[in-house]
């Protein structure tokens, strides 16, 4: 009796069954179908149709052996398994055509071992290694192919997994390191999560990792520390640092020379995939197609994902919910302005890599003042180095408050009192008059008593002055208000959050 290809396979998957679990069966042999037996010089072919060239990289690593065993179970010792591989399988909603291309399974053990495939950059047209002559190279999809057609070209910027990985340039700063990255309590828990993933990439709950917050305040090198100490202690391991600008034009080259298959394998086995500044891919709808599948092949394959951006997910314009869902699967985490001794240390450091001895007075002073992110505060220090240089004369106080005045200045008067009251009363949903009447309700109160708190905080407005903007409210009014909200502050870690909402806000808002 002739049997079917469905039959044949219908008995592989009796015995895939019952050597996986019940989920591993349903991910990744459920969607399989056999299209076709063919028997060729003794050889029996049973050619399986998958979804898309990530299914077939994904069998060859994970189920090799099993496989291998169940196919000579099945069909003799000359049985083989081929793979027709739907090309971009996601083609039809971004607006490509498909195609098929057939593939073996790898070359059995008594086989010659496939050559070593040499590094190469993504971009690169290469064959698959399997062990039999390649294919030629990917030239783009053919129009209509049809399911079962001859063996086509593909792209693969990598050896099939199991092989050795090209060697890619990840694109990290080598100087971005955690032994580098100056902690305190504004970013202490981000760095302590950031540490626990590189020593244990994928293997923790915090998958994907998002930092994020206002800029300047060492993102970027914090999600780079984790890919330089995976560089540094697991060398097997490959790790890609991309802003989401650089990937949105790749993957635009991509589209432009027919390359769409071979930029989304490349970025699939990755195993530390890091962007930065996410917020960017907002309004990009076919970049966020893209990414949103690399995404769900990576983090299903265990590979770990680290993201950044200036705001919250919830925040974040232009997202599409399925991604923004995913955004939440893993850790969250913000990173606030330093402190007053973050501030310090910072200086400290940055006056030691430039070899200056600079006195704790003046450091101090520029701590005390300039309070908005690491790069303002880096760049003033910089600034009283250079003019101390130009003009061969001693750093000391009077000249960094010479020096340093318009910048200070600057960074305390770039909000009025009236776009402050704006910010504030926008977060608690009143009119902006409402902190200028004298109504009491408890909601007016507490916006009024924010709203003073920042204006003292980021301007260099009187307590009277203030008061005045408030309703011709007096001083003592200023200071009770700016008193009640540090208490709440240092007492209740909810109110402490809502502050530092608010203040992630303004910051957005005075760019």
């Amino acid at each position: 009796m002739e049997q079917s290809p469905e039959s044949v396979w219908n008995a592989c998957l009796e015995i895939i069954r019952d050597n996986i679990s019940r989920q591993s069966f349903k991910t990744w042999f459920e969607p399989l179908k056999a299209i076709r037996l063919e028997e060729e010089g003794g050889v029996r072919k049973l050619t399986v149709q998958l979804p898309s060239q990530f299914y077939y990289e994904w069998l060859e690593e994970q189920y090799f052996p099993l496989l291998r065993k169940t196919i000579t179970k099945v069909l003799g010792p000359q049985g083989r398994l081929y793979y027709d591989v739907v090309i971009e399988r996601d083609d039809a909603e971004r607006g490509y055509e498909g195609a098929t291309v057939q593939l073996p399974s790898r070359s059995p053990a008594n086989e010659p071992a496939p050559p070593p495939a040499r590094p190469r950059s993504p971009g690169e047209p290469a064959g698959v290694a399997t062990g039999v002559p390649e294919p030629p190279a990917f030239s783009g999809p053919s129009p209509k192919a049809p399911v079962g057609s001859p063996p086509g070209p593909i792209a693969n910027p990598f050896v099939i997994p199991g092989i050795q990985k090209a060697d890619i340039n990840s694109g990290l700063n080598p100087s971005y390191t955690f032994e580098r990255f100056i902690e305190g309590d504004c970013n202490r828990l981000a760095r302590s999560a950031a540490l626990a993933i590189a020593q244990q990439p994928g293997s923790t709950s915090f998958n994907p990792f998002l930092v994020y917050g206002g800029v300047g305040l060492g993102k970027t090198h914090l999600i780079q520390a984790i890919g330089n100490y995976l560089k540094a202690n697991r060398r097997s391991e490959s790790v890609l640092y991309v802003s989401s600008e650089q990937f949105t034009t790749e993957f635009v080259q991509a589209i432009q020379h027919n390359r769409v298959g071979d930029f989304s394998l490349f970025y699939r086995q990755i195993d530390l995939l890091i962007i930065d500044d996410v917020q960017f891919f907002g309004g990009k709808e076919k970049t966020q197609e893209e990414f949103f599948h690399i995404f769900n092949a990576l983090h299903q394959s265990g590979k770990q994902i680290v993201l950044s951006a200036d705001r919250p997910p919830h925040e974040i314009q232009g997202i599409e919910e399925r991604l923004l869902s995913r955004f939440k699967w893993g850790l969250t985490v913000d990173i606030k302005p330093p402190e007053l001794e973050t501030r310090i240390a910072i200086l400290r450091r940055k006056a030691e890599d430039e070899s200056v001895q600079i006195a704790d007075d003046i450091i101090e002073y520029i701590a005390h003042h300039i309070k908005s992110n690491i790069r303002e505060l880096e760049g003033a220090l910089i600034r009283l180095i250079a003019q101390a240089a130009f003009h061969q004369g001693e750093i000391d106080l009077p000249m960094a408050k010479e020096v340093l005045r318009d910048l200070i200045k600057e960074t305390r008067m770039s909000l009025s009192i009236e776009q402050i009251q704006q910010i504030v009363c926008e977060y608690f949903n009143i009119p902006d008059d409402l902190v200028r009447a004298k109504t009491r309700k408890r909601e007016v109160v507490q916006a009024r008593q924010v709203a003073m708190y920042f204006c003292k905080q980021l301007t260099q407005h009187s307590l009277k002055t203030i008061g005045l903007h408030f309703g011709g409210r007096d001083h003592s009014t200023v200071i009770h208000a700016c008193q009640s909200v540090q208490n709440q502050i240092d007492t209740d870690s909810a109110f402490r959050e809502m502050i530092d909402e608010i203040m992630r806000k303004i910051e957005l808002r005075s760019r």
